[in-house]
């Protein structure tokens, strides 16, 4: 059953709490979700109030997610529905009741309150600094009634892309974890600050445990909700991008060197195919940077090897054109030059990528030394 607690010294009849659950087997689950629970010793109402309610009905709702332009909501839920939900899921979920004053306690049901009507609902969700996490930490700050001092949790330096990946690696989602190295860019390198942390349920949890309004303690109780019984993720390194990609580049080198003729043909699809889906990673590339609202997407350095050019230059890739001959020269020095600096650029690439860079790099220099011989 789940758990349901109304003391009866809670000031103002009113218990509010913050709720972590933790992440879920679904991508947009995979960092966890936060969530604020008002329950009412006196209307027996218990009430969770979310902010991470978006719906796949939405006009465009995919295009809109795309460009960072998606819709997020503030919505409420019976608080026996949230957790049962959660049950279900097999997502633990801990509950930290938060030590506010009876005027800080109103300041947030106001504040609630005027959120829920009409379009105050509605907010432009973006997923490092304005989420279901991170307008609960502002809600805290807006309501408190004096300066509220969020602890610093960091024990070391650490980058959106470190945090991101402690959930990723924790879940095995390596392609995801690639997905997301290609479409992030340079400010996801950035080191972060204490109240940064905050974006990800986890650490906003956390980070209460350490922090006091005035002098304060913002929290006063904390425990167990829900305790999920998970299967430990077994890690399977034969699907891993990085080996997959390893074992293609191998096949490639040896397929390279064979006299059959349906070999050779099936390498030239293959190298114009490669080339225009690699110059179609670029465009994307720059379309999310350029053409959306995602600030992480910004300054993207897998723009030095995914060249949008490379749309064109796929369809003279075995032409005896002299300047596709230059072009792919060019593309290959650049790349090399690419692999010496890789582990000193500002931001960070995946390892499991290299393959697929050595690939395009050694079919360009293939293609330059036969060009050459026949010259």
């Amino acid at each position: 059953m789940p758990l349901k607690i109304f003391a009866q010294n809670d000031s103002c009849h009113l218990r509010i709490s913050l709720l972590t659950v933790s992440p879920g087997e679904e991508l947009y689950s995979t960092f966890g979700h936060s969530a604020l629970r008002v329950a009412d010793s006196v209307s027996h109402n218990d009430i969770v109030y979310n902010y991470g309610t978006f719906n796949f009905d939405e006009p465009g709702f995919y295009m809109k997610f795309i460009r960072g332009k998606l819709t997020f909501y503030l919505s409420t839920d019976d608080y026996d529905s949230f957790i049962n939900e959660n049950q279900q899921e097999q997502r633990a979920t801990t509950e930290q009741v938060l030590n506010l004053t009876c005027t800080e306690k109103y300041n947030m049901i106001l504040l609630l309150q005027a959120n829920m009507m009409g379009d105050n609902r509605k907010y432009k969700y973006d997923f490092t600094f304005d989420n279901c996490t991170t307008r609960l930490r502002d809600l805290i700050e807006k309501s408190a009634d004096a300066d509220v001092h969020f602890g610093n949790i960091l024990k070391t330096k650490k980058t959106f892309r470190d945090l991101i990946y402690e959930y990723l690696d924790k879940n095995d989602k390596q392609w995801s974890k690639l997905g997301i190295d290609i479409l992030l860019g340079r400010p996801t390198d950035a080191i972060m600050q204490p109240r940064e942390v905050m974006f990800l349920p986890d650490y906003l949890m956390n980070t209460l445990d350490n922090t006091t309004i005035d002098s304060r303690k913002i929290v006063s109780e904390k425990h167990e909700l829900y305790k999920a019984n998970l299967k430990p993720v077994t890690i399977n390194y034969f699907t891993h991008p990085l080996f997959i990609f390893s074992c293609l580049f191998i096949l490639i080198i040896l397929l390279s060197f064979s006299k059959s003729t349906f070999i050779k043909r099936m390498l030239i699809g293959f190298d114009g195919f490669l080339f225009f889906i690699i110059g179609l990673l670029g465009i994307l590339l720059l379309f999310m940077w350029f053409g959306t609202d995602h600030r992480m997407c910004k300054d993207n350095f897998n723009l030095l090897w995914a060249w949008p050019t490379n749309v064109i230059a796929a369809f003279y890739i075995h032409s005896k054109n002299k300047p596709g001959t230059k072009y792919f020269m060019i593309y290959a020095v650049f790349n090399l030059v690419l692999f010496a600096c890789w582990f000193f650029l500002p931001q960070h690439l995946n390892p499991a990528l290299m393959p697929v860079i050595a690939i395009l790099i050694f079919r360009s220099i293939l293609y330059i030394s036969r060009e050459n011989s026949r010259r």
